[in-house]
């Protein structure tokens, strides 16, 4: 058990470093091909912050472990509005701009709702998780033309924040691709392997590991980049990290696993899929309320998060 236990952390760490890796290579090749910080932003570090999900759900499904696959979705997108936002806010209240409120949660929630429609027949076919991949294309691509048509210089110097002033020797920065994308293959294995023998050893279902700890592990760089912002007193990033990334796992990591291999919902039960539908409902009148997520909001959401991991670990196990 101790032995796969540190199978796992090492996974973890591995996982997080080759997410680094590749980040800081593609970012370094694209500054080099002329590529703006705004560009950079919104296309590389979206998506490479989300690599450690991607590959993970792509072994698991490869695996055959459908519930950590899909598990890790679901579990990613609740640990990140519960856990992930509810610690930010605890830290510091966020402001909030309008502009989420009126074009990244609706949008959030609506991929919520069309994941909860595409599962009711129990699985994700490849034709949706096409239909998936189409709409993080499209997502994208609005998202790149908005932020164009948006010149105030705040908002220009947050995209500039997250991207190196200079770039390392193209050598180096292809090296530093190569090297990430092993240790993302190789910490996603270490994860998953892990996953599973604990899971057959302490009687635990796959898709409880998949929903909590392999969620939660995954969802480590989101959990970094919220903290910062909220100790930076930057909260619109905070709040802009969580629901771009929770749109980012439903559309882009659960349709490209789907797309490679259909992903049925097994374990996977009506309530864990309605919590996160729930959630992802009571972001609008918190962010409506005052447009800020107070500490009190922030104290709600982490009780929820506690009281479903609570549930669970002690009910269905």
């Amino acid at each position: 058990m101790s032995i796969t236990l540190l199978q796992m952390l090492g996974g973890l760490v591995i996982l997080v470093a080759g997410a680094e890796l590749l980040v800081r290579g593609s970012v370094g090749t694209a500054l080099r091909f002329g590529l703006t910080p705004l560009l950079i932003g919104l296309t590389i570090v979206a998506f490479g912050t989300s690599a450690p999900e991607l590959v993970v759900s792509i072994q698991a499904a490869s695996n055959g472990s459908d519930d950590i696959a899909l598990g890790n979705i679901i579990g990613s997108n609740i640990s990140n509005i519960a856990l992930i936002l509810g610690i930010a806010a605890l830290i510091q209240p966020l402001k909030v701009q309008t502009s989420i409120i009126r074009k990244d949660v609706p949008i959030l929630l609506g991929t919520s709702l069309l994941l909860v429609f595409f599962l009711m027949d129990g699985v994700i076919s490849q034709l949706e998780g096409f239909f998936f991949f189409t709409g993080v294309v499209a997502f994208t691509v609005a998202s790149i033309r908005m932020a164009k048509m948006e010149t105030s210089v705040e908002v220009n110097s947050e995209y500039e924040d997250v991207v190196p002033k200079k770039s390392l020797p193209l050598w180096l920065n292809a090296l530093m691709i190569v090297a990430g994308l092993g240790l993302l293959i190789l910490g996603a294995k270490w994860l998953v392997d892990g996953a599973i023998e604990i899971a057959s050893s302490v009687g635990m279902s796959q898709a409880v590991v998949g929903l909590t700890i392999v969620a939660v592990g995954t969802s480590l760089p989101e959990l970094a980049t919220s903290v910062m912002a909220a100790l930076k007193k930057e909260g619109d990033i905070a709040i802009g990290n969580v629901v771009g990334s929770n749109i980012f796992n439903i559309l882009c990591i659960l349709g490209i696993t789907a797309m490679i291999l259909p992903v049925s919902q097994g374990g996977i039960t009506t309530i864990d899929i309605l919590l996160m539908l729930g959630l992802t409902l009571l972001l609008l009148p918190i962010l409506r309320s005052g447009y800020i997520v107070s500490r009190i909001e922030g104290g709600v959401l982490l009780t929820i998060y506690i009281v479903y991991t609570a549930y669970l670990v002690l009910v269905t196990t």
